[in-house]
């Protein structure tokens, strides 16, 4: 069992970050064994054609597939932002020190470095940062816009549920893996290992691609963290939704279109439905006052979810 003991100020400082990196590691554990990672699958066969070429040497040295063992945090550390972005996490791996990769392959591979983590360590970061870049083009950045609109869902319903309940309830239904209980997230695992907070909070990190498994990182200098699988993950491959005749009925056809490709901004509800930004604008003011649609600012734009009377609307 691993146990993040909070202390006074702890539940105050829980937060959320998308790691598009932990979605790059998690991947490929589902190219590895798709069985495994059924949900997966869709995405499994299409990926596995467009890196068949890459040589794999790097990544797999520094993100070895290990099951609930330990793997190196250095290759997908806890980001430091809300929104992390790919280049900069990047750069944040290539500035990891030699002594904190050479400790991390040690944990990793207790039992003597093979060959692939000798030679990463000899010859630094620079070649595992090309390598996943290079995959990420491949075979994430296709799909990101969806997952990172599964990932922000995730986080705007647990978000709400922080205020509306307090932090023991945004703790609750992580992952059937991990329970709140007395001031401490426990987190089944099969070795002990209390973790102090002391102040830091523990930052939540939902994926998609790490399903059904959930990680802990504590180890320094790392920000205590738990990765769990975000809400609607199991919709990500499915067709996309389309507004059935009755809620159609109900809202018109183009709102009830706009309320099914959610969460978006407007820009990108405009391009998917070949529709103009001020159109669309216009129906979301109108779903919004309905208390259908919520909408909050990442960076310049803003993204809209649909509430929970949204949600309920768009039910099967």
């Amino acid at each position: 069992m691993i146990s993040f003991v909070f202390g006074p100020e702890d539940l105050g400082r829980v937060r959320y970050a998308i790691s598009p990196l932990f979605e790059l590691v998690s991947s490929l554990d589902v190219l590895r064994d798709p069985a495994a990672h059924s949900l997966h699958e869709p995405w499994a066969g299409e990926a596995r054609k467009a890196v068949k070429d890459l040589d794999f040497w790097l990544l797999d040295a520094a993100a070895p597939e290990v099951g609930y063992c330990y793997r190196p945090d250095f290759i997908a550390p806890p980001p430091t932002k809300p929104v992390a972005e790919l280049n900069e996490e990047l750069e944040r791996v290539r500035k990891t020190s030699r002594e904190q990769v050479a400790r991390e392959l040690g944990w990793a591979y207790p039992r003597g470095l093979p060959a692939g983590a000798q030679r990463l360590l000899a010859e630094g970061l620079d070649g595992l940062i090309e390598a996943m870049a290079v995959y990420w083009e491949r075979a994430i950045e296709p799909h990101w816009p969806e997952v990172r609109a599964i990932l922000e869902a995730d986080i705007a319903s647990r978000a709400a549920q922080l205020a509306a309940a307090g932090p023991l309830a945004a703790l609750s239904d992580l992952h059937r893996d991990v329970a709140y209980c007395e001031g401490r997230l426990e987190i089944r695992r099969p070795y002990e290992e209390t973790v102090e907070l002391d102040g830091r909070g523990v930052l939540l990190i939902p994926s998609v691609f790490s399903w059904p498994r959930v990680w802990a990182m504590f180890d320094p200098p790392w920000q205590p963290s738990l990765v769990y699988t975000a809400r609607g993950t199991g919709e990500l491959w499915a067709p996309a939704k389309k507004p059935n005749d009755a809620l159609s009925a109900l809202l018109g056809k183009r709102r009830a279109e706009i309320l099914t490709q959610l969460p978006a901004s407007t820009q990108e509800l405009a391009q998917r439905l070949n529709a103009s930004p001020g159109g669309v604008s216009e129906h979301l003011g109108v779903l919004r006052d309905a208390g259908l649609v919520a909408g909050r600012r990442d960076g310049r734009e803003v993204r809209y979810v649909r509430t929970e009377t949204g949600e309920a609307l768009t039910s099967p």
